[in-house]
C-alpha cells in the first residue's frame, strides 16, 4: 500500500513541491501510525507499527527512515560524533541529512553525484576534488555497489580521510565471494543478477573487507543481531564496516610480477541487543 501511495503522490505533485512539503505529508500520514510499541530513533516518534514495503523493509512513516539508517544513527551516537568534526556523507538518507545538517557542533557536508538525494555538493567518489586529509568522519553507505571502479573510490576515501579519521561503510551483502561480471551491462541484466538495475556487483562481507585492506585501511566488521519485532525496527542481522587508515594505499599491479600489498585479516566484532 505504501508503495502505491508513494507512486500516486509522485505522479500528482512535482518533485520540487514534494521536497519542500515532504515532512508535512509525512506528519499527516504518521497520525495513522502513532503509538508506543515501537520508536524511530532518528525522529524519536512513537509508533504502533512501522510501514512495511513489499520487499519487507521497515520504514518510519513520520521521517521516512529505513532500518539501515536507524542502525547507522545508533552507531554514530555510540561515540563517533563529537564536537568540531568535519563530516563527509555520500548520498545520505533524507532523514539523516536533516538530522545531521541541523547540528551546529560539527561541519557536515553531504554529496550526491546522481542528483537524486539531498546534498550540498556533487562529488565523483572516484575523483574527489578535495585536499588530502580533509575529513574526520566519512559515511559511505550503499555507494560502492554502484561504482564500477570501486578500488579507485576506496583510494580516494583513503586520501581525503584524516590519518586519525574513521569511515563507516555498508553495502548489500551475500554469502561467499564477491559476485561481479563486467559483461553484465544493461539495467535489466543488473536487476536480474545484482538485485537492482544500477548495481554493478554484490559484495560479501569478507570480500569488501579485503578490498578495503588492499586500499590501505584497517577494517573492523561490526555484526549486529536483533530480535524479530525489536522496538527500533532494526534488521535482525546486519553488518557494518568501520575502517581507518592503516598502511600505504594499494597501487594496482601494472605487470605480472608486481608486488601486492599483503592482506590484513579484518577484525570481526559482534553485538547483540535485547
Amino acid at each position: 500500500m505504501y508503495n502505491s501511495i508513494k507512486k500516486t503522490v509522485k505522479a500528482i505533485f512535482p518533485k520540487s513541491f514534494l521536497n519542500k512539503h515532504e515532512l508535512t505529508f509525512r506528519y499527516l500520514y504518521y497520525q495513522f501510525y502513532r503509538g508506543r510499541k515501537f520508536q524511530c530513533n532518528i525522529c524519536t516518534n512513537g509508533l504502533r507499527r512501522f510501514l512495511r514495503t513489499k520487499e519487507g523493509e521497515r520504514i518510519c512513516p513520520c521521517c521516512g527512515s529505513l532500518a539501515r539508517s536507524r542502525r547507522l544513527w545508533d552507531l554514530l551516537q555510540s561515540g563517533y560524533l563529537r564536537k568540531n568534526l568535519k563530516i563527509l556523507d555520500f548520498s545520505p538518507s533524507r532523514s539523516l541529512y536533516r538530522k545531521l545538517k541541523r547540528e551546529k557542533n560539527y561541519s557536515y557536508t553531504a554529496t550526491d553525484f546522481s542528483g537524486e538525494f539531498l546534498a550540498d555538493k556533487q562529488y565523483d567518489i572516484t575523483d574527489l576534488e578535495l585536499p588530502d586529509d580533509s575529513f574526520d568522519l566519512i559515511i559511505c553507505y550503499h555507494i560502492l555497489e554502484h561504482v564500477e571502479e570501486d578500488l579507485k573510490a576506496m583510494q580516494e576515501l583513503y586520501r581525503v580521510l584524516k590519518t586519525s579519521g574513521v569511515c563507516i561503510i555498508q553495502t548489500p551483502f551475500k554469502e561467499g565471494e564477491i559476485f561481479e561480471d563486467p559483461s553484465i551491462r544493461t539495467p535489466e541484466e543488473r536487476q536480474k543478477h545484482y538485485g537492482q538495475a544500477d548495481h554493478v556487483r554484490i559484495y560479501s562481507v569478507g570480500g569488501l573487507a579485503k578490498r578495503l585492506t588492499m586500499a590501505g585501511f584497517q577494517v573492523e566488521v561490526k555484526a549486529f543481531t536483533e530480535k524479530p519485532g525489536n522496538k527500533n525496527g532494526f534488521k535482525e542481522q546486519e553488518y557494518v564496516l568501520v575502517i581507518q587508515p592503516d598502511i600505504p594505499p594499494f597501487a594496482p599491479p601494472q605487470c605480472e610480477n608486481s608486488v601486492q600489498v599483503p592482506f590484513h585479516q579484518p577484525v570481526f566484532r559482534g553485538q547483540q541487543n535485547p
